[in-house]
């Protein structure tokens, strides 16, 4: 299981390995009579995506040559893409130290893409092997970049903070693949106490009588059928002034079976990571505390599963919530926005947040809209959602904006309750927005939709099978605001 790196990265090492980054239009020096010969072969054109591994014997070198297109369109994914298949084409060689000559390539930040390719050589340490018997070996321990002179000073401070916000992504991606018979709402809040209280996060529980205290109906009724103790999960990082804090919300449901509008049984095999929102909250709050940021940031996760018992809510019933509004159940398994309505009321009310993120995997009509490329966002306020914006872009972790308007809020109106669950089939996506919409008090609010993107069903590009770690990056970013003058 992957936590923090154990590959280094240093400066200016030779060694008999070298990861050779090579574009289509740009002679490389030292490299042109070897490229040729290959090119003429067809073995290799320096295309983007493309690879070849040259071992001279003699010399006792090995070559991996690292294709990026044209140069004007190289761009920070190219990097990361790159870096990841070079740095897993030498683990399978065994090959445990190497050296990487960066460049300048035109229209992009040196200091961004350095630490962009460095990004790429830490996704491919990661693996997930805590229940296999026989655990997966990732051999490089060592690249040495060799940088442009004079350009050490301003790429060191880069390339240390993606390590550390890496470690908030394999947090994140550590928890969503932890079993829900391990990760329950107890578990999950001792890890967060465990890992983010030595950083300096202060880490408050609730227990169910807290959570009763403040009168938690929504998040209590989903947790009412299951025998795992419910958990508020609270936590503050105080890096600023006295400006009112950043507040980010996760949903936590640590295991979704659908209650009794039940899941189909193959529907229910991954809903162990229907924690995906609180795992990015988590991860982001790791990150945000080891890069030290100078932000006040509240997160809140409101921490259970929704199971069938006796004591299981059910379709009919009406419930209450914290903010007064009462609720009809539709559909037991729309769980995730009752949750979130308590959660997002809070932070809002008792944490005095002065903006709130949301971030859940909260939809199926998400995914069908989006497939797993994109993350859904929808807002009551376009500035907000632009920061967002301009930090998924920073993170490479691309989303999408959905509707958000009076004809969705409408589908959500009750008739015996204020406010029902589900607003049916169609436009599913954007109304769950609109009714965690309703307890955000009219504070600036964005609130992500991960359920295409936080697991996927097959590796793709430099992410794993199974838990990708978004938008652990983008809420980093997000919270650390834009760097004003260069890059």
């Amino acid at each position: 299981m992957k936590g923090e790196s154990a590959m280094k990265i240093t400066m200016g090492k030779e060694f008999d390995a070298e990861l050779v980054l090579v574009t289509k239009d740009q002679a490389l020096e030292g490299f042109a009579a070897i490229l040729k010969n290959l090119q003429e072969k067809d073995l290799f054109k320096g295309e983007e995506g493309e690879l070849f591994t040259q071992v001279d014997l003699l010399g006792n070198k090995t070559y991996i040559f690292l294709g990026l297109g044209q140069e004007e369109k190289v761009d920070e994914e190219v990097l990361r893409l790159a870096a990841f298949k070079g740095a897993k084409e030498l683990s399978r060689l065994k090959i445990k130290e190497a050296s990487a000559s960066l460049v300048k390539y035109s229209g992009l930040c040196y200091k961004k893409s350095t630490k962009a390719f460095a990004e790429g050589l830490y996704h491919a340490e990661y693996r997930f092997d805590q229940y296999l018997s026989k655990k997966q070996e990732f051999l490089l321990e060592e690249v040495s970049f060799g940088l442009l002179p004079g350009k050490e000073e301003k790429v060191l401070p880069g390339l240390e903070e993606i390590e550390k916000i890496m470690e908030g992504v394999f947090f994140t991606r550590n928890l969503i693949n932890e079993p829900a018979i391990t990760l329950t709402p107890v578990e999950l809040a001792k890890r967060a106490k465990e890992t983010l209280e030595p950083l300096g996060v202060e880490v408050e529980i609730l227990d169910r009588k807290a959570c009763e205290a403040l009168d938690m109906k929504a998040f209590l009724a989903v947790a009412k059928g299951s025998t795992n103790e419910p958990q508020g999960i609270i936590m503050r990082y105080k890096g600023g002034q006295e400006e009112a804090p950043i507040g980010l919300v996760g949903k936590g449901v640590t295991f979704d079976t659908g209650g009794y509008s039940i899941k189909p049984g193959p529907s229910m095999y991954t809903m162990n990571g229907d924690m995906g929102g609180s795992g990015a909250v988590l991860g982001a709050m790791k990150a945000i505390a080891l890069n030290k940021l100078e932000k006040n940031v509240t997160a809140v996760v409101l921490a259970t599963d929704n199971v069938i018992s006796g004591d299981a809510y059910v379709p009919g019933d009406i419930v209450g919530s914290m903010l007064g509004k009462t609720i009809e159940i539709h559909s037991t398994d729309a769980e995730g926005r009752l949750t979130l309505a308590d959660a997002v009321y809070y932070a809002i009310t008792h944490e005095k947040v002065a903006e709130v993120v949301d971030v859940a995997t909260l939809t199926g009509a998400c995914v069908v809209a989006l497939g797993a490329f994109n993350t859904g966002a929808f807002t009551n306020n376009e500035a907000l959602l632009e920061k967002i914006k301009v930090a998924a872009v920073e993170a490479g972790e691309p989303l999408w904006q959905l509707p958000l308007s009076k004809e969705y809020r409408k589908l959500i109106k009750g008739d015996r309750g204020d406010l029902k669950n589900s607003g049916g089939r169609w436009g599913g996506a954007s109304t769950a927005a609109a009714f965690i919409e309703e307890f955000v008090e009219g504070k600036p609010w964005v609130h992500l939709d991960i359920a295409g993107t936080s697991d996927i069903e097959s590796a793709r590009g430099y992410y794993p099978k199974g838990a990708t770690g978004m938008p652990v990056k983008t809420l980093y970013y997000y919270v650390k605001g834009p760097k004003k003058g260069g890059c």
